[in-house]
C-alpha cells in the first residue's frame, strides 16, 4: 500500500511541475505580460542628446499610445578600444566594456534609476539588453581574468566573427559563470528592471540559464526575452527558461513573399513550424539590426508593412515596436554615431495606439488564447484567423496581395456582431457577407463581450 501511495505522490508532483512548465512556456493571463508589447529604446538616437533625461520626456506620450514595455539597448559603457568605425565614433552598444556601470553617453546611474522608477509608476515595464557572449576589447577582465576567455591558436582571446572590438567569453569557467550570474542580478536587485533581452542566448551554455534565470525569478517575476528563434533553438524555451523568442523565419520570408511574389501558402508553412515550437513569439517589422542593416519595413515590405504590423498584434505571441515606427521612420538609422530620429507628426501613432490597446482591453489577444485559422472563398490572397478566449473574440482579415479582394468567409465562427477596430462601426457578421479589402489592406473586428 506504501508503495503504490508512494508512486502515485511521484506520478503526481510529476504532472503538476510538467504542467507548471508548460504555463511558464506559453505565458498565461497569470504573466503580467500575457497581453502585452515590447518598445524598443534606442537611446543614442532617440533625442539629440541621446540622453536617458531626454528619452524620460516621451514616456507620458508612449503611455498614452498603449506602450508596455520598454526594452533598452545596452546601457552599459562600451570600450574604446577597436572601436568599430574611427576612433571618433561611439562605436558598438554591444561591445560592453563594464556589466555594472551606465554608459557615460547616456548619463547616470542615478538618471538611470530615476527613469525607472518613474516608468513604474507610469506603468510600464521595464528590461534591458543583455550581452553575455562578449565583452569589449579592453574590459578589465582581460587583465584581471584572462581565463574568461576563449583563445585562439596562438593563444590570443578569439574575436567573433569580424567583431574586432568584442571578444568572446568562456562559459565553461566558473567563476566568469559566478561573475555574469552576480552582474545580471545587480541590475534585478539594484535597479529594479522586470527583465532582459539577451543578445544571441544561444551561444551561451545551457547550462548558464537553467541556474540563472530561476533564481532571478525567485527575486521578482521577470520577462526573459531571447536573441534566438524557437524554431531553431528549441531547449532555450523548454524547461521554464526562455519566456519568449524572435520569429527571425517570419521575417524573412515575409520579405521574400513581397519581393518575390511567393504564394501564400509559403508563409502558412513558416506559420506551422511556429505553431509546433515551444515558446512566446515575438513578433516585428523592424528592430535595430533591420532598421540599420536590412533597411526600413517600408524598403522590405512595401506597401504590406502596415498589414504585417497588424498580423504581429494579433497573431498568438507578442509585438514588438522599433524606435520611431511610430512616426513613421522612413531612414536607415546609423548604428555607431549619433543619428537623431526626427520625430514630426506622429502619423502612425494612432494605427499602433489602437492596436495596442485593443490587445490589452480583450483576453483573445494574450499570449495563451487560441489562434484557429478562417477559411474564405479566396484562399489565394487571405490570412484570416480567429482568437477566442473567456468568451471574447477577435477575428482579423489580412489581404496579402497588391490587388482588391472580395470574398466570403466560410467558417461559422466569423458570425455575430462586432467592431471594426479601425473605424469603429459596428457590424453584423455572416459568412453570407461580401466583404472587401484593399490591397495590402486588413480589417480587425472585436466581438465585446
Amino acid at each position: 500500500m506504501f508503495k503504490n501511495k508512494f508512486i502515485l505522490l511521484i506520478l503526481t508532483t510529476s504532472l503538476l511541475m510538467s504542467c507548471s512548465r508548460s504555463l511558464h512556456q506559453q505565458g498565461t493571463a497569470s504573466n503580467w505580460f500575457a497581453q502585452s508589447n515590447i518598445y524598443e529604446v534606442n537611446l543614442r538616437q532617440y533625442t539629440a542628446s541621446g540622453t536617458i533625461k531626454e528619452f524620460q520626456t516621451h514616456l507620458p506620450r508612449l503611455r498614452a499610445m498603449g506602450v508596455e514595455i520598454l526594452w533598452f539597448m545596452p546601457v552599459t559603457p562600451i570600450g574604446l578600444k577597436e572601436r568599430k568605425m574611427t576612433p571618433a565614433e561611439l562605436g558598438s552598444y554591444y561591445a560592453v566594456r563594464n556589466y555594472t556601470a551606465i554608459n557615460p553617453e547616456f548619463g547616470t546611474m542615478a538618471d538611470w534609476k530615476a527613469l525607472v522608477n518613474d516608468a513604474h509608476q507610469r506603468g510600464f515595464k521595464v528590461i534591458i539588453d543583455w550581452v553575455p557572449n562578449h565583452t569589449a576589447a579592453d574590459h578589465p577582465w582581460l587583465t584581471s581574468n584572462p581565463d574568461f576567455y576563449e583563445k585562439d591558436a596562438k593563444g590570443e582571446p578569439v574575436i567573433p566573427y569580424d567583431w574586432t572590438d568584442v571578444r568572446q567569453l568562456d562559459y565553461s569557467n566558473k567563476k566568469l559563470r559566478d561573475s555574469m550570474f552576480n552582474a545580471i542580478k545587480f541590475w534585478v536587485q539594484e535597479t529594479g528592471v522586470d527583465g532582459f533581452r539577451v543578445d544571441q542566448a544561444f551561444k551561451i551554455d545551457l547550462n548558464f540559464w537553467q541556474r540563472t534565470i530561476p533564481e532571478l525569478n525567485k527575486i521578482r517575476s521577470l520577462f526573459w526575452l531571447a536573441e534566438s528563434d524557437p524554431a531553431e533553438h528549441t531547449n532555450l524555451f523548454a524547461d521554464g527558461l526562455f519566456h519568449a523568442g524572435y520569429t527571425w523565419k517570419w521575417m524573412h520570408k515575409t520579405r521574400e513573399f513581397y519581393q518575390n511574389k511567393l504564394p501564400l501558402s509559403a508563409l502558412e508553412e513558416v506559420l506551422q513550424t511556429y505553431n509546433n515550437s515551444k515558446g512566446i513569439k515575438m513578433w516585428f517589422t523592424s528592430n535595430h539590426d533591420e532598421n540599420s542593416w536590412n533597411g526600413t519595413e517600408f524598403e522590405k515590405y512595401g506597401a504590406m508593412a502596415d498589414a504585417l504590423a497588424v498580423f504581429s498584434s494579433t497573431w498568438k505571441g507578442i509585438p514588438l515596436i522599433y524606435s520611431g515606427q511610430e512616426v513613421p521612420n522612413t531612414r536607415r538609422l546609423k548604428f555607431f554615431v549619433r543619428d537623431p530620429i526626427q520625430w514630426t507628426h506622429f502619423k502612425m501613432a494612432p494605427f499602433y495606439s489602437t492596436l495596442l490597446k485593443l490587445r490589452k482591453s480583450t483576453p483573445a489577444l494574450a499570449v495563451d488564447a487560441s489562434n484557429t485559422r478562417l477559411t474564405t472563398t479566396n484562399e489565394q490572397a487571405i490570412l484570416g484567423y480567429v482568437r477566442e478566449k473567456e468568451g471574447r473574440k477577435v477575428s482579423v482579415l489580412l489581404n496579402l496581395s497588391d490587388k482588391p479582394q472580395t470574398f466570403n468567409v466560410t467558417s461559422s465562427s466569423i458570425t455575430g456582431s462586432a467592431k471594426n477596430v479601425f473605424t469603429g462601426v459596428n457590424e453584423n457578421l455572416s459568412t453570407d457577407k461580401i466583404i472587401s479589402v484593399p490591397a495590402w489592406g486588413y480589417l480587425v473586428y472585436d466581438y465585446g463581450r
